[in-house]
């Protein structure tokens, strides 16, 4: 009997962050499809919505979010540890995960529905209608792709920023396969919180679905390797870099990050902050708030701002607002080589926490 269920999916972005963290983690777990009765029976009758992953921990609590599971099952199971003992790789570790789970999202979206519509389908059909024809299978895929399908113009994904979406992935994967060539992971010779957030998008969209799968082992082969280190459950192959080090190697992913990023998170914290004003206390936040301007690999468009973002990026200000002054000032010339000084001093305009799986003014 396992101790863990994991309500998940192959094709789920932060499915594939949940599974490769428990899979290094060495948790015991069982991980089943969300099959439309686990969806109506399970996750909705106890989350609120039809949401993957959820795990059912040992003692029957059910946690979503993967932020969520992986702080539970490191409470109980401290060792191996997923963060850095380094107060700034810790920080680093954080501001990866926002661009994993945030912006990532946003190429791994593009590719899927317009690169790979027909066989996401075929895929999502196989968990709703697990006993149909493939032909039943793809017809049913398509009522539950619409849902995520409906999404993806909200994310800024349209004829104009396609191009420059593309250009910005492509930048960012050889980006990652000059880091690759130095570091087997994020942070050295284990992997940490900072690969299981990169490998959601990385594994779930880009390597599995066979346009970008193909697109990634044609032009980023060191990447398509390191996923598979990860699927393999991240064997070490050294310790992580001593003396709290930030590869100089990372410093162009960061640089993305604050170029592209850091605008859309700025310009929705502003509106969080004219929402917050006629908010009641511990009120539950929007999904999104208003279309802001954004600009990925050259092109510029509209995207929704996403109120998720700012709790990811709560995270990552909560650690650097741990760091010790010498931590601090290493951290702040860091930022400042990536073009992140707007992150020096800057705090949220209202703090956000997570209350019965939902976002909620703290």
């Amino acid at each position: 009997m396992t101790n863990y269920t994991l309500y998940g999916s192959q094709m789920s972005y932060f499915s594939g962050k949940a599974r490769a963290y428990l899979d290094w983690k060495g948790v015991d777990y069982t991980e089943y499809p969300p099959t439309p009765d686990v969806m109506r029976n399970v996750i909705v009758a106890k989350v609120g919505w039809p949401v993957i992953p959820v795990v059912k921990t040992p003692d029957d609590r059910i946690v979503q979010d993967t932020a969520d599971i992986i702080a539970d099952i490191e409470a109980s199971q401290p060792t191996p540890a997923v963060l850095p003992e380094g107060a700034v790789q810790r920080f680093v570790s954080y501001l990866i995960q926002l661009f994993a789970d945030e912006w990532l999202i946003i190429p791994a979206m593009h590719y899927r529905w317009n690169h790979n519509e027909d066989w996401i389908y075929s895929q999502f059909g196989k968990s709703a209608a697990p006993d149909g024809t493939p032909e039943e299978q793809y017809e049913a895929g398509k009522v539950v792709g619409g849902r995520f399908r409906a999404f993806v113009p909200l994310l800024g994904v349209s004829d104009v920023t396609s191009p420059g979406i593309e250009a910005s992935y492509e930048a960012f994967l050889a980006d990652f396969s000059a880091h690759l060539e130095r570091h087997d992971y994020v942070f050295g010779g284990q992997a940490s919180l900072a690969d299981f957030a990169l490998y959601g998008p990385l594994y779930a969209h880009q390597y599995r679905d066979p346009y970008t799968g193909d697109l990634m082992q044609r032009i980023a082969p060191r990447v398509a390797a390191w996923v598979e280190r990860l699927m393999a459950g991240a064997p070490s192959s050294g310790p992580l870099l001593s003396g709290d080090q930030i590869p100089d190697t990372l410093l162009p992913i960061l640089a993305r990050q604050m170029g592209e990023q850091l605008p859309v998170l700025l310009a929705t914290d502003t509106m969080l902050a004219a929402w917050a004003k006629d908010a009641q206390s511990q009120e539950e936040l929007p999904r999104g708030f208003d279309m802001t301007a954004f600009t990925t690999g050259g092109h510029s468009g509209i995207c929704m701002a996403r109120t998720f973002s700012l709790l990811r990026l709560q995270t990552a200000l909560d650690a650097r607002d741990r760091l010790s002054s010498e931590d601090r000032s290493r951290a702040e010339d860091m930022l400042g080589k990536v073009g992140g000084n707007a992150l020096n001093k800057f705090t949220l305009a209202a703090k956000l926490e997570r209350r019965n799986y939902k976002l909620c003014l703290a």
